[in-house]
């Protein structure tokens, strides 16, 4: 069988589940969410992940949430010998578990928001084959911080969506 990805064009997660899936060459199929329409935050989608988050991982009626997770899935699963992304030596691989731990604990919450033009502008130069997965994302990040949508109607039971003070 094989795999399903449910993701979003845009999110740095996805992205990035969707890159290694590409460097690790498996294939797999691709279901968009549609974010603002709440397709995360329906009763369907919480069977698969209760947290309601993006992206999740569907391999033959396993389910996996948190791009972390699914990154380490991959590579453990489907590529288990391979050094590419996911060292097998323990200290090697304990310096990239807790990149990934820094990456969910503090980076990304932190400081993305600040860096991700810069990091996707560079990253566009240094790796065309796969800035192909993310230019379509930096035209909808663009376009959403030109004109911010209201979520409001979301209510995520994590991430709670704040009303948008529209300029005068």
């Amino acid at each position: 069988m094989v795999l399903k990805l449910y993701a979003v064009s845009d999110g740095p997660s996805s992205l990035s589940v969707r890159q290694a899936l590409k460097v690790l060459d498996i294939p797999f199929d691709l279901t968009n969410v549609d974010y603002g329409a709440g397709e995360h935050m329906t009763p369907e989608y919480a069977m698969m992940n209760p947290q309601k988050e993006i992206p999740v991982l569907e391999d033959d009626g396993f389910y996996l949430g948190e791009s972390n997770a699914i990154l380490q899935y991959l590579c453990d699963k489907y590529r288990p010998q391979s050094e590419l992304l996911y060292p097998q030596e323990p200290r090697a691989r304990a310096i990239v578990n807790h990149r990934l731990c820094f990456n969910l604990s503090t980076y990304y919450a932190n400081i993305s928001a600040y860096t991700i033009y810069e990091w996707y502008s560079n990253f566009k130069k240094d790796n065309p084959d796969l800035w192909k997965i993310s230019e379509d994302a930096m035209k909808e990040i663009k376009h959403f911080i030109a004109n911010p949508p209201d979520l409001t109607h979301l209510n995520h039971p994590i991430h709670p969506a704040r009303k948008i003070k529209k300029k005068k």
